[in-house]
């Protein structure tokens, strides 16, 4: 049975005991002759689905893949395992790539990549012609669609060449990102046969999504990578002058990389290839970085900038947490980013069709950036997933990182001015129109003399129109599109303004990221360091994220049970397998580990047993006499972080003197106020309180009341 040659490929070579979601259906369907399509999220596994058949299936798979360094990536990986494969493209010379069809000739390879420009060359089409190609796998297939992010004019080249074999193979079409409209593309253009679809959907539950709006973006960045300074990150700018501006700003104090197309390829080769191998840590770069990076463990993706449309940034954010390791996509909003994007759409030389869909696209990415809904739902519902939950307890969103409050009396207003001027004005105008602005614009149309005008004088300009996109993308004002847009009243705004309905809508507050350290994982990374420099492939093919992290947690100190781990085979355990359980038992020995029997596993999570929380480590330090910022400094962690580690500790019942962190004679003070609105949320608290007393302050106050 074909199902259990592919459980024993899949556990040799890949070191897995089970498939994943939509991986069994679609190989299923492959096997049975049939053509496919995937539509799966990154990370979710979809080259599996060609890999696998191709091992079984007698002839040679082609696999169509858009980007070079993506093709390189796939194929040392595969070789790492003990699967022969090869690739052709530009960046090889005539002799590699007479040697590499060679191989193929002799059956020493089962499969081919490509890029699919060498598919418009006659000659190259021509000798494949005259292989046994039994499968045709073709990657990134949204590239087809002119709808889609990516379009690739040499895609529409892929469905001529296949129709010039003699013996049609069977088609695989797989990509991340596809909108039903561009899904309808891909079929017709690549001339899939009555193609089985497998959804597996674009939720990808391990990306934590975050917007944020308003930011100092510089100082954002310089605070977020203090409690990240060795992480893989990838941080996107719109034009390559910011890029340069954020290379600079970051330089001296981490290892990060630059990369735009202004760069000679030299350079770029160069920055990447760092990158891959963990030499730098953090990559600054325009778009152009975006799609063919397949390394597995990137922890976080900043936009510094607004992307054109949703497909775009859910592409190039989606370059994080490969392994399936929790990860954060961040987005950094402001509204001169939408003036940029407008430019660059009324400047292109685009049909008036492709115009209207790139502001309609460009409008659905503002709305991202202000929607008050599950940050989750709504790109999951733009790609026409019905994703029913509101909560989905990972975005910026959801984990309580904002606040609820009630602005009916602010839109009534704004919505009243809309239609006071008849629905013929934009943003700025209406803005204009409430602060009571006497611009020439305002006078001229004797825009001074409606009811409204000046009615929200005392509120800040910016505010006013975070209100305003907030309640464009909830669906109470509509934009028309255009270089000009105005706005329009929808029947919700009409409810609003009757007073049928409240208006609440949702203000972001701030959450201090924690960090865990690892002194084994540590180990682990320098062993897979040492071992990539002298194989010369990326640490991540060696064992991803992932993988380490099982190994530094459960330890493994024989064949038996190193091979239990995920992510590990035959080959990899014999060639790397001694080395790593060298380091492991080195650890074991140097920190008296007794040898134990491998961590529960429940549901694919591990049960952790034996790891030191990291509130521990802080909590003896504290024990010692330190100070929290003495603490902080060793630790190199933030005061605000080791503060929440003792408030931690004391809420555990352990051993912490809370009056420390309360000025004298101030308990009662703050007590009074807790007990007159509660101690839900510690703003409201602050706020009627004297400013000398600190957050610090009110927290110790909470857990003394917890805790007697």
């Amino acid at each position: 049975m074909w199902m259990d040659k592919a459980l024993t490929i899949l556990k040799k070579y890949f070191g897995y005991d089970s498939f994943r979601k939509g991986q069994k259906e679609a190989i299923e369907n492959l096997m049975e002759g049939k053509d496919t399509f995937v539509i799966m999220p990154t990370g979710g596994g979809k080259s599996l689905i060609y890999q696998i058949p191709a091992m079984m299936l007698p002839g040679l798979t082609v696999v169509i893949s858009p980007l070079i360094s993506l093709m390189k990536d796939q194929i040392d990986s595969l070789n790492e395992m003990g699967i022969n494969a090869v690739y052709i493209n530009s960046s090889l010379t005539e002799k590699q790539i007479d040697e590499n069809l060679l191989k193929v000739y002799n059956g020493e390879c089962k499969m081919l990549y490509v890029a699919p420009e060498r598919l418009e060359s006659e000659k190259f089409a021509h000798e494949l012609m005259c292989m046994d190609i039994s499968f045709i796998a073709i990657d990134e297939a949204h590239c087809v669609s002119k709808w889609g992010h990516d379009f690739r004019p040499s895609y529409r080249k892929i469905r001529s060449f296949i129709n010039l074999l003699e013996n049609r193979p069977r088609i695989l079409a797989c990509t991340a990102t596809a909108t039903p409209e561009v899904k309808e593309d891909i079929i017709n253009l690549l001339g899939l046969n009555n193609p089985k679809v497998h959804f597996t959907g674009f939720n990808r539950e391990n990306l934590t999504f975050k917007v944020f709006k308003g930011e100092n973006k510089d100082n954002f960045i310089k605070e977020y990578l203090k409690d990240r300074p060795e992480e893989s990150g990838i941080i996107f700018a719109a034009t390559r002058r910011e890029t340069e501006h954020l290379y600079t700003l970051l330089k001296d104090k981490y290892k990060v990389g630059l990369y735009h197309a202004g760069l000679k390829e030299e350079m770029r080769r160069t920055m990447q290839e760092e990158f891959m191998f963990d030499n730098l840590h953090i990559m600054v770069a325009t778009n152009a970085f975006g799609m063919g990076i397949d390394k597995s463990n990137i922890r976080y993706v900043i936009h510094y900038n607004m992307p054109k449309n949703l497909e775009a940034y859910y592409q190039e954010a989606g370059r994080a947490g490969r392994d399936g390791e929790p990860s954060e996509c961040i987005l950094l909003y402001n509204s001169g980013d939408v003036q940029t994007q407008r430019y660059l759409i009324e400047t292109t030389t685009l049909s008036p069709e492709k115009k209207d869909k790139e502001y309609t696209n460009l409008r659905t990415m503002v709305d991202y950036s202000y929607t008050s809904q599950c940050l989750r739902k709504y790109i999951l519902n733009y790609f026409g997933e019905d994703y029913t939950q509101d909560y989905c307890g990972n975005c910026s969103i959801c984990n309580d990182e904002t606040e609820k409050i009630d602005t009916t009396l602010e839109a009534q207003m704004i919505f009243s001015s809309i239609y006071r001027v008849r629905e013929r004005y934009g943003i700025n105008t209406i803005v204009d129109i409430l602060k009571g602005s006497r611009n020439q614009r305002i006078l001229k149309f004797s825009l001074d003399k409606i009811s409204t005008y000046g009615l929200m004088q005392e509120y800040d300009r910016k505010y006013i129109e975070e209100l305003m996109n907030k309640l464009i993308a909830d669906g109470y004002i509509f934009v028309t599109n255009g270089e000009y847009p105005v706005l329009k009243l929808t029947p919700r705004a009409a409810n609003a303004l009757k007073g049928k309905e409240p208006v609440i809508l949702a203000m972001r507050r701030v959450v201090e990221v924690k960090q865990e350290d690892n002194a084994l994982l540590a180990d682990l990374k320098a062993l897979r360091k040492n071992i990539s420099e002298e194989l010369k492939v990326p640490p991540y093919i060696i064992f991803p994220d992932a993988t380490l992290k099982e190994l530094a947690l459960r330890m493994p100190n024989s064949r038996e049970k190193f091979l239990n781990i995920k992510g590990v085979g035959d080959r990899k355990y014999e060639r790397y397998g001694d080395r790593f359980i060298q380091v492991i038992e080195n650890y074991m020995k140097e920190n008296n580990i007794i040898s134990q029997e491998l961590p529960e596993l429940k549901d694919n999570i591990i049960i952790e047993k034996t790891k030191v929380k990291t509130q521990q480590i802080t909590y003896d330090l504290y024990k010692q006499g330190l100070s929290l910022n003495e603490i902080a400094k060793e630790r190199e962690l933030t005061p605000l972080t080791i503060e929440n580690h003792i408030f931690q500790c004391a809420s555990e019942g352990m051993d912490i003197d809370l009056d420390e962190f309360i000025p004298e004679g101030r308990e009662e003070e703050i007590l009074k106020v807790i007990k007159e609105i509660g101690a839900e949320k510690l703003k409201p608290i602050k706020e009627m309180l004297p400013e000398d007393i600190e957050y610090r302050a009110i927290k110790a106050v909470i857990l003394k009341q917890e805790t007697k």
